[in-house]
């Protein structure tokens, strides 16, 4: 499937209506903040009998319950919802924000809390455009470079990342969040393109970075993260089959380590750093010569 497919499927997938959705799938009923997948279905409710059902070929039906809570509907569609439709779709969804540096996806990885919005924040400034917060959706069909869609999220960012990043705080994400939506210096980048590389991110004492080789690469991608549990579901809880999955992804990616200090003193060194790695290497792949 062509990258306009691809792009033009998922918009169908994931318009919304709103009415009547189902309390269960398979006899069971979702705990709240829970979700349930079953066959090309997925099911998740949240606060206040607040349901979102997504059928393969359908789009998503949200039912408000009396006590559910409006304003959160969007974190949750483009959460759990879009990962849920993109797996049900052949489409991988990692735990990554990304920004765009010479028509190709520079996506930075690790566990929540490690700086990835505050990073792609900062790069802006260095006139690099956001490609996704938070969540990457990968293409993994084909044999070549590993296609990404541009983001669906809106970039967050907390008060102590505005500070650092200079960035101006739009509205509050949402009630006791601790999140601002904020806009990208350099704007967003809107089209399909393919990933030079993950870059996980790490703390230590000195600025580094190093490429990652063998299993290390496999389970860098097997993230703590609902996406990874949802794209298991569709693996019908495989363990085997979630693994082949992602070690024939990672075969396809780069993948380094940014070793950085957390110190906020040392922010805008981290930045300059990796902003000026990124552009070398993008640079030398368009002189043939990575």
């Amino acid at each position: 499937m062509g990258s306009p497919a691809i792009l033009a499927l998922m918009e169908r997938e994931t318009r919304v209506a709103h009415g009547s959705a189902p309390h269960g799938l398979g006899g069971t009923s979702p705990a709240e903040t829970s979700w349930l997948l079953e066959g090309e279905e997925f099911l998740l409710r949240a606060r206040g009998e607040h349901y979102f059902h997504y059928r393969r070929g359908a789009g998503i039906t949200v039912e408000r319950g009396t006590d559910a809570d409006a304003s959160a509907e969007g974190l949750w569609l483009s959460g759990s919802v879009h990962a849920a439709v993109a797996c049900l779709n052949g489409l991988i969804p990692v735990h990554a924000s990304a920004v765009e540096h010479g028509g190709a996806v520079h996506a930075f990885a690790g566990p929540s809390g490690a700086g990835k919005s505050t990073l792609v924040a900062a790069l802006g400034r260095a006139g690099l455009p956001m490609f996704a917060d938070d969540t990457l959706v990968l293409d993994p069909a084909g044999e070549g470079a590993v296609m990404c869609l541009p983001g669906h999220k809106r970039l967050k960012l907390t008060v102590e990342a505005l500070a650092l990043t200079g960035a101006c705080a739009e509205e509050s994400v949402g009630t006791d969040i601790g999140k601002y939506y904020a806009s990208p210096a350099a704007g967003t980048s809107g089209q399909i393109a393919p990933l030079a590389r993950l870059i996980l991110l790490e703390e230590g004492p000195e600025l580094s970075v190093e490429r990652l080789g063998g299993a290390e690469r496999v389970y860098r991608l097997l993230d703590d993260h609902y996406t990874v549990a949802i794209l298991a579901a569709t693996k019908g809880r495989d363990p085997a089959v979630l693994f082949s999955t992602m070690a024939r992804l990672a075969r396809r990616i780069e993948m380094v380590r940014f070793v950085r200090p957390r110190d906020p003193a040392q922010f805008d060194e981290g930045v300059r750093f990796i902003a000026e790695w990124i552009t070398t290497q993008s640079q030398g792949r368009d002189d043939g010569n990575a």
